[in-house]
């Protein structure tokens, strides 16, 4: 009954079922870790980010360039602010505002964006408290550029003269001249009449929109598997059934006719009938008629 199993369309179905259903458990599973990755993240990011609270600030320098490890570390620095610009569309606690970037050119030479604090509303540059004067030292949570797009940094273009839309040294080149750090710092106390910005976590980690889709991917790949499997059952118990069938001759197998041996078919039209009468007759070689007028002239006497 099974030996249908041996003929080639089912060689290829078999086949096909013992390579789909290892390649989707492998990618239900890979899609699985990644999850669990982002979540081994966030379990550290939020570490980090306890423990840099109460850690002594270290020098930028010893904490560049900015990783995994870094991010979010206390830094301190050393410098006078110059050129301040807004970050436009930044939400906290809820509300809409915007963030107060200050540039602070170090005593190495180069130039450290510092955002000095949140304030709510549009972004307006006589909102926004003018910088120290004079020679500061800052404490801050270090953070890496920004990419627009990501983690709800705006991608707006066009923007206003004095306005970046994303914090990074992309963006920031284009507006400054300065040869600017691949980082910048929040700090952790904003000054007067700001709110402090918190450190974010770093990008591409975390219980974000994209490790709920690695999940949401997770189940898919194991959704597939199942479906190749009953998908399989079920036309294996289909031609068991009409191999059965056959075998009690409740249905007859299909066996192939040649056109000599072929019959009509029962119930044809009449118009079909009478057409194959007509081209059988137009086959059929006619008699010959015989010659009677020969056989008249013959005996007839002549008088």
């Amino acid at each position: 009954m099974y030996r249908f199993l041996l003929t080639p369309r089912w060689w290829g179905i078999n086949v096909f079922v013992l390579l789909a259903i290892p390649f989707c458990v492998f990618m239900g599973s890979w899609q699985l870790s990644r999850f669990e990755a982002r979540v081994d993240d966030q379990r550290t990011a939020e570490a980090q980010a306890d423990s840099a609270r109460t850690e002594t600030p270290r020098p930028l320098a010893e904490m560049l360039p900015v990783d995994k490890a870094t991010y979010g570390k206390r830094v301190t620095a050393s410098g006078r602010y110059g050129e301040q610009l807004l970050v436009p569309d930044r939400e906290l606690d809820g509300r809409q505002g915007f963030y107060v970037l200050t540039l602070l050119r170090t005593d190495g030479g180069r130039t450290l964006p510092v955002v000095r604090g949140w304030l709510p509303g549009t972004a307006d540059a006589a909102k926004a408290p003018a910088p120290p004067a004079g020679e500061v030292s800052v404490t801050g949570a270090l953070q890496a550029s920004e990419t627009p797009g990501d983690n709800g940094v705006s991608a707006q273009g066009g923007l206003p003269p004095g306005q970046t839309g994303a914090i990074s040294t992309a963006s920031l080149v284009n507006l400054v001249d300065d040869d600017l750090y691949d980082a910048w710092v929040t700090l952790g106390t904003a000054d007067a009449g700001m709110t402090a910005v918190p450190a974010s976590a770093p990008s591409g980690t975390g219980l974000d929109l994209k490790a709920f889709q690695n999940l949401g991917y997770t189940g898919e790949w194991f959704v597939f598997a199942g479906f190749v499997v009953f998908m399989w059952f079920r036309l294996l118990r289909r031609e068991v059934e009409f191999a059965r069938d056959a075998e009690l001759g409740i249905t007859e197998p299909d066996v192939p006719t040649s056109p000599e041996t072929a019959s009509p078919e029962v119930g044809s039209s009449p118009t079909a009938q009478a057409e194959a009468e007509i081209e059988a007759e137009a086959e059929t070689p006619a008699a010959p008629e015989p010659a009677q007028d020969a056989d008249v002239e013959a005996s007839t006497p002549v008088r």
